[in-house]
């Protein structure tokens, strides 16, 4: 039995430098966000956009690809500059925020691709989970605000198809075509905030009068 807890002693202490060479980051949620585009009325693109996102990346410098990131999108905070429009994506018709309220993505292998990195994971939007692969550019360096808040950022892009996830409204015209694309160009666009360790907490200390 002895033997054996050595053993486990030492694969953990093989173990610890992996786990200690990943930082944790937090999104900042009021300056990161979510864009998408999507072709209205055949003729242009609409551009729109979710302002709270919110989730962590764990950074691993030694090796990259053994980096993760999750992140929520509150699906209420959608904008396209158009409040009947912005009403009509709330609905149960799009995006259904009142049974639907997050659009998530968590990755689930990173790899390098050029310059740039690929995050494969899984897209939840309308309670419909895909795998989709984002082409991210990177982590930027760190860089210290004037708070001593440490910051880095990344930015990755990708498309899907909104029928893959039950987003199936749309309108023919009279022209010929229909009202709304069905092909989504998504942008995420992320600070990152360094996740400071906890200060240790000081026991109490009693004494005998």
């Amino acid at each position: 039995m002895t033997s054996f807890l050595k053993s486990l002693a030492f694969a953990a202490i093989l173990a610890a430098p992996s786990l200690a060479a990943a930082t944790e980051y937090e999104i900042h949620p009021t300056n990161s966000s979510a864009l998408f585009s999507v072709k209205h009325m055949m003729v242009s693109n609409v551009r729109g956009s979710f302002s709270k996102v919110t989730g962590t990346a764990n950074i691993d410098e030694k090796d990259i690809t053994k980096s993760s990131v999750e992140a929520v999108i509150d699906a209420a905070t959608v904008n396209t500059n158009d409040a009947k429009r912005d009403e009509h994506l709330r609905g149960n018709e799009f995006f259904d925020v009142a049974k639907f309220p997050t659009l998530t993505f968590k990755s689930t292998k990173v790899e390098k691709s050029g310059d740039g990195l690929k995050l494969m994971g899984n897209l939840t939007i309308h309670g419909v989970t895909k795998p989709v692969v984002l082409e991210a550019e990177g982590f930027t360096v760190e860089a210290k605000d004037p708070y001593g808040n440490i910051k880095r950022g990344g930015t990755a892009t990708t498309k899907v198809n909104r029928k893959d996830f039950g987003l199936t409204w749309n309108a023919a015209l009279e022209t010929g075509g229909v009202a709304v694309g069905e092909q989504i160009s998504i942008t995420l666009e992320i600070e990152l905030v360094k996740k400071q360790p906890k200060a240790p907490v000081k026991s109490a200390t009693s004494t005998t009068p």
